[in-house]
């Protein structure tokens, strides 16, 4: 197997420096979820938030970094037709035998550390108000320590997707520089997951079916969510291109660029949305937006131009808003942080746009067919998988807390105290239905 390319220890300084701003996504992600909830529910989602960090930091430490690796570490690889299929890497348990030093194994590891945090902490906004806490840190073990390794291998350190261009000249393989997949799609489609096991928010839903409006008890601090995962996404990004895709880090300042486009494109676009279909705009789906957009430039800010980034941003700022409508009214699906729409939906929009916009697969065919490869790979594997492991936590230990617990509000049931003490949070909306 063909080692990665050495960095310079100046060019590894300025990508150590480019992670150490992702955790900057994960404060924005958890700010978005915990002010686009109630009130009563508030402080327990940035509890959650940071367990959820926590516990997936630990397991993937101690055994999700074994199944994942990095480009040019051991795996294990198999013959099929002739051609060498790697399926997961033969790494050690607890980093044993890793240099944690500036290499680019030891970087790729501080990346993931962060990059499983994030994907563990986006279910958590669409089963917000409902979800266990104990229930949330389980599913997070079996994310953080099989599903998301298992795919980032494929994706990131040399495994099969990355290489059906060198193996059957499909495109340059599966591209996914930033995450959009592996990150925000795999969060996505977790859930997915949960909310079909926990169901809606009790009094979302009318007799009839149609679904009540709760609003965010803070857009304030959703906006600044934002503000804070743009700073993240901007070292996401800038690092998974040099570690992964080998971009010289002078190709920065165009993925910075195209980042900040993207997410402004999305923004615009659902301000101008909900402008035209509610006489004013609407300030928590204009930041779902914004969020869409940056999700949606995961996968080829290294290889777009700025225009396409623009055209990538919009598309991914109008997608949320129609999804966020249909899954609500149509599919009666509870999502308070649409982190469905967003991450999900955008995500998978973000992998197209690498064979529809980006130059990716200039000069090359079948760019294309890698995508939906993997996207294929992610609908048919992954989610069936992760759907699988939480319905199996769910017999063990049930994800959605009892009907008190939602009345009082997650705050004070499971955590004891409101994150408002001072102000009355509750209401008796339950004793309605």
């Amino acid at each position: 197997m063909a080692a990665s390319p050495l960095l310079s220890e100046t060019s590894a300084t300025f990508c150590l420096v480019l992670i150490l701003l992702v955790p900057l996504a994960g404060t924005g992600l958890a700010l978005v979820n915990s002010g686009l909830v109630r009130s009563r529910s508030a402080a327990h989602v940035m509890l959650a938030s940071l367990v959820i960090v926590s516990v997936a930091a630990i397991v993937y430490v101690i055994v999700g970094f074994s199944w994942q690796g990095a480009p040019g570490r051991p795996a294990h690889v198999f013959a099929i037709g002739g051609k060498p299929w790697n399926w997961i890497a033969a790494e050690p348990l607890f980093l044993r035998g890793l240099r944690l030093d500036l290499s680019p194994a030891s970087l790729v590891l501080l990346l993931q550390v962060f990059s499983v945090g994030l994907a563990a902490m986006i279910p958590l906004g669409a089963g917000a108000e409902r979800w266990k806490l104990g229930a949330a840190c389980a599913s997070t073990v079996l994310l953080a320590g099989w599903t998301y390794p298992l795919f980032a291998h494929w994706v990131w350190s040399e495994g099969w997707l990355s290489k059906l261009g060198a193996m059957y000249g499909v495109g340059q393989g599966f591209v996914d520089s930033g995450g959009a997949g592996t990150i925000h799609v795999m969060g996505g489609l977790s859930a997915i997951s949960i909310v079909w096991i926990v169901g809606p928010r009790r009094g979302k839903y009318s007799d009839d079916g149609g679904p009540a409006a709760i609003p965010a008890h803070n857009v304030v601090q959703v906006l600044a969510g934002c503000m804070f995962a743009w700073m993240g996404w901007l070292g996401l990004n800038s690092a998974g291109a040099i570690l992964f895709n080998h971009r010289d880090p002078s190709a920065v300042v165009l993925i910075l660029l195209n980042t900040t486009l993207s997410a402004a494109a999305g923004v615009l676009t659902s301000t101008i949305v909900t402008r035209m279909r509610f006489g004013r705009p609407d300030a928590s789906l204009a930041a779902n937006g914004w969020m869409a957009g940056l999700v949606a430039s995961s996968a080829a800010a290294a290889f777009l131009k700025p225009p396409t980034a623009i055209l990538a941003g919009a598309v991914a700022g109008g997608l949320v808003v129609f999804a966020i409508d249909q899954l609500e009214f149509r599919l009666t699906i509870d999502d308070p942080g649409g982190v469905i729409s967003v991450h999900a939906i955008g995500g998978l929009w973000g992998l197209l746009s690498v064979a529809l916009l980006s130059d990716a697969g200039s000069g090359v065919g079948g760019q294309w067919l890698a995508q939906l490869i993997g996207i294929a790979t992610l609908l048919g594997f992954v989610f069936p998988l992760t759907h699988g492991l939480n319905l199996l936590i769910d017999r063990i230990y049930a994800h959605r807390v009892e009907t008190d617990g939602e009345w009082q509000g997650m705050d004070l049931y499971e955590l004891g105290a409101g994150a408002y003490p001072e102000f009355v949070v509750h209401s008796d909306e339950f004793t309605q239905h």
